[in-house]
């Protein structure tokens, strides 16, 4: 009986303890990160025309930065000579105009999802250097100069560099040269002064790639070019990068005097059938069920890792939080990301925050929790 006498006020002590940590928890997101950086998402097309209400909620609710998954890339907007199809591109512009957020411009130069016409002429042969990049010239400005003051930020250049740190050999590169980088951000800073303007990979935290990204930056600056910030794609694994290569990234990055972008946040935690991080999109291979090892639902033990990596990251993020402009995820729930299908088409994949059903998954509470932990 004695024990008894104590059990209700103990238990009302543990309720309102309970109670009063989840009061102060951040309601959302851009809440827990406000006047640290933006948190954003990126968004599909039946998310920008308003077809998927479901997840166009939980942007509102949860982020202040929007990217486009693929309504500005040049293939979309542009895929035949003279031929231009701006809807999209002006849906998800007004929908980050009308609810206030950083939006950011993915992108203006790639080597994958540009039309094929873009490098030749009418007779079909490789254009000159010097047409080339007027090609360039007029598509940036064309671009940019539609968005002005609308768009706050833009991926600029998409992915030049090899994993070893070497420019790759796209057709930008073999046609222009080396210096079309240095054009590309030439011409986005002439058509719009105000812009955030990023260099965007993958990979960054391999020491090799970084160190490439590094020399990249420098040599820009040195020669008087417009770049504000590098966005390191974090398209993540359950155990890798470390917290400490991440840090170490951001760190490298921010010395040479600009602003890191975490640009495209993801993490895969199925079975990794390549060699090495990659984010490769041309990367392709076959299905096989020892690649698709829970269609059903996630183990707890993975949960738990993927929980303990948001978290992880997150900590970094918070610490270098002077030197990060924001961190997008890449895409809204599990069911719209692009690791179902890449590399390998029609798997189950659980690398967002929240479930196919737009519910939130452990590894979201972590992350909020995240500021608090610090103070």
């Amino acid at each position: 009986m004695r024990a008894s006498c104590f059990t209700r006020p103990v238990l009302f002590a543990t309720v309102l303890i309970a109670a009063t940590a989840w009061a102060q928890q951040p309601a959302s997101l851009k809440q827990a990160y406000q006047g640290d950086f933006y948190v954003g998402a990126a968004m599909n097309a039946a998310e920008i025309t308003g077809q998927d209400q479901r997840s166009d909620a939980i942007i509102l609710e949860q982020f202040n930065s929007i990217s486009p998954e693929n309504a500005l890339k040049w293939a979309i907007v542009n895929p035949e000579p003279g031929q231009y199809n701006w809807g999209l591109a002006d849906q998800y512009v007004a929908f980050g105009v009308e609810h206030h957020m950083w939006i950011v411009g993915h992108n203006l130069v790639w080597h994958n999802q540009v039309p094929a016409w873009v490098f030749r002429g009418k007779d079909g042969k490789l254009l000159t250097r010097d047409a080339l990049l007027a090609r360039m010239k007029e598509h940036i400005f064309l671009e940019v100069g539609r968005y002005k003051g609308k768009i706050q930020s833009w991926d600029v250049v998409n992915e030049a560099l090899n994993d070893d740190g070497t420019l790759r050999h796209s057709l930008w590169y073999r046609i222009i040269g080396p210096d079309y980088i240095a054009k590309a951000f030439q011409y986005a800073h002439e058509a719009d002064p105000k812009a955030q303007l990023t260099y965007n990979d993958y990979n960054l935290t391999n020491p090799e790639k970084l160190a490439g990204v590094i020399r990249l930056v420098k040599q820009l600056k040195a020669e008087g070019v417009t770049i504000d910030c590098v966005g390191m794609q974090n398209h993540d694994h359950l155990d890798s990068p470390t917290a400490a290569e991440e840090d170490a990234a951001i760190r490298a990055i921010a010395v040479t005097g600009v602003k890191v972008a975490i640009s495209e946040l993801d993490i895969n935690v199925l079975p990794w059938p390549g060699t090495g991080n990659t984010a490769e999109v041309s990367m392709h291979m076959a299905s096989s069920p020892k690649w698709n090892p829970w269609p059903n639902g996630l183990p707890r033990d993975v949960q738990q890792k993927l929980t303990d990596q948001y978290a992880a990251l997150f900590r970094v993020f918070y610490k270098d939080r002077a030197d990060i402009s924001r961190v997008t995820f890449w895409g809204v729930t599990n069911a719209q990301s692009w690791l179902n299908n890449w590399p390998i088409p029609g798997r189950t994949n659980y690398p967002l925050l929240l479930d196919r059903e737009g519910k939130p998954v452990p590894a979201f509470a972590a992350i909020l929790n995240v500021p608090g932990e610090a103070r």
